[in-house]
């Protein structure tokens, strides 16, 4: 029957062990699979010449009648930790999911989209001028539109213009602390969505970095005291790898990072025989003592700034994703954790289970896409998905963020990004150059067929979110 739902006798067991668990921190995951058995499938791609294959997609579809959001109100019983409406946004954890929560006291799930900017080439600039006119009226019909289609959040690399529009959109703010120190003290390269350190390893022993930190955090007093800013991320996909103990002790000795790598293993091991056979606990040990080294200096400077807004982590990409050690670390000191989230057609149930548990701290996903054949653009560069069509790219969207609802610990997503790259912007790095990322064209013109079926799911999240709480309470308890 459309919408059934049904659990595995050895699922069933599984749901109420981890239920179980939850009394301890962690919440009960529930597999998108297990909600809604998938019903299409969908012809996808890691790059251009590449064979394609079938890969199933639950769309909404194959859930029952949603209705849309708005028909009628939550009825939440919060925390009995919760202090009531909030000035700003802040997490809440309610029935055994995570929320943010707005400035109004309303539970919020996140939807973003990325780089919500005009095309800074001279062909952008035509572009906008024939289709809006004015940087204005841009800002003003972009705002309006991205809330007409569910979008809730400006995302990372948006335009400051969007922002003062009447009734602008809630944002995010992306301050590249390790980026902006690497870039003053040198050493740095451009790379395909991110930037590289010597060695793979980030500046994070150097001594000159936390006062840099708490100079480079003044700039958060500006917007300290607004309440539609959801909050910081302190940089982008730095190399977080269980190499990072190797690496640094194949730095010159002089280095910082070497110095501290060697340290922290003579403190390990009670003694200077530091050349010893280094484990794999050892890597996972060291990786999370500079992660938390990291964000303790980055956390500290952002909350002497501004203590008002959340700290949203430092988008973890890659192999960081699959690491226990890295969410351990980031719960001591974010409020979400942060990822950006590629590789995974549906967002996996046990990983997405792992960030929670180890973290202890509800997650959004900062960053994913899919790219359209049907786009007529190169499309080589970038790490989203390649699909046939608009729709299908569409079908990707469903299929992940349901997935992420599911997961009942993520807060939000930012898919990437607003417009498509700029064959004409020159300047973009590697993994922005040719590829169709975006919900409009380099012309402004939206890819209807995405953004119908990315509407679908943002006008009913809160709905979806009903309907799966109940059904799998309902199921686990009998």
């Amino acid at each position: 029957m459309r919408g059934s739902f049904s659990l595995s006798r050895s699922r069933v067991v599984a749901a109420v062990v981890i239920l179980a668990s939850s009394v301890a921190g962690s919440l009960l995951a529930v597999d998108l699979a297990d909600i809604a058995p998938p019903k299409s499938r969908v012809r996808v791609a890691k790059k251009p010449g590449k064979p394609f294959r079938e890969l199933p997609t639950v769309t909404l579809a194959d859930l029952p009648a949603i209705p849309l959001d708005g028909t009628r109100r939550r009825d939440h019983a919060p925390d009995p930790s919760s202090t009531g409406p909030a000035t700003f946004f802040r997490v809440e954890r309610r029935n055994g999911r995570w929320w943010l929560v707005d400035p109004t006291g309303d539970s919020f799930i996140c939807r973003g989209v990325n780089s919500v900017a005009p095309y800074s080439s001279r062909r952008g600039r035509q572009a906008l001028a024939e289709r809006f006119g004015t940087s204005s009226d841009w800002a003003t019909g972009t705002s309006r539109w991205l809330r007409d289609a569910g979008f809730n959040c400006l995302g990372a690399w948006s335009d400051e213009s969007i922002r003062t529009v009447d009734q602008p959109l809630p944002y995010v703010r992306l301050w590249n602390f390790m980026v902006f120190y690497g870039k003053k003290r040198g050493g740095t390269v451009m790379k395909a969505g991110h930037f590289s350190y010597p060695g793979d390893c980030p500046f994070v022993f150097d001594p000159e970095f936390p006062a840099f930190c708490d100079e480079h955090a003044r700039q958060l007093v500006q917007s300290r005291d607004d309440p539609w800013l959801v909050g910081h991320f302190s940089d982008n996909e730095l190399p977080w790898k269980r190499s990072l103990l190797d690496n640094c002790l194949k730095l010159p000795q002089a280095n910082p990072g070497h110095r501290a790598a060697r340290a922290w293993l003579e403190r390990r091991r009670g003694s200077p025989a530091a050349d010893a056979r280094i484990t794999d606990k050892d890597r996972a040990g060291f990786l999370e003592h500079s992660i938390e080294r990291y964000l303790a200096i980055v956390s500290s400077a952002i909350r002497r700034h501004d203590p008002h807004h959340l700290f949203l982590g430092m988008r973890l990409h890659g192999e960081a994703l699959r690491l226990p050690e890295v969410f351990r670390a980031c719960g001591r000191y974010c409020d979400v954790v942060s990822v950006n989230y590629y590789g995974a057609w549906t967002p996996a149930a046990d990983r997405m289970a792992m960030w929670e548990r180890e973290a202890g701290k509800p997650f959004l996903v900062s960053e994913f896409y899919a790219k359209g054949v049907d786009s007529g653009m190169p499309n080589t560069s970038g790490a989203g998905w390649l699909v046939e069509t608009q729709r299908d790219r569409g079908l990707f969207y469903q299929n992940f963020t349901l997935a992420l609802l599911a997961s009942r610990s993520c807060v939000g997503w930012y898919w990437h990004r607003y417009a498509d790259n700029d064959s004409d912007g020159h300047r973009a790095d590697p993994s922005n150059r040719d590829s169709n990322k975006g919900i409009v064209s380099c012309r402004y013109e939206p890819w209807q067929p995405l953004v119908n079926e990315m509407t679908a799911i943002n006008r009913r999240v809160e709905g979806i979110v009903d309907w799966i709480d109940r059904m799998f309470h309902t199921e686990v308890m009998r």
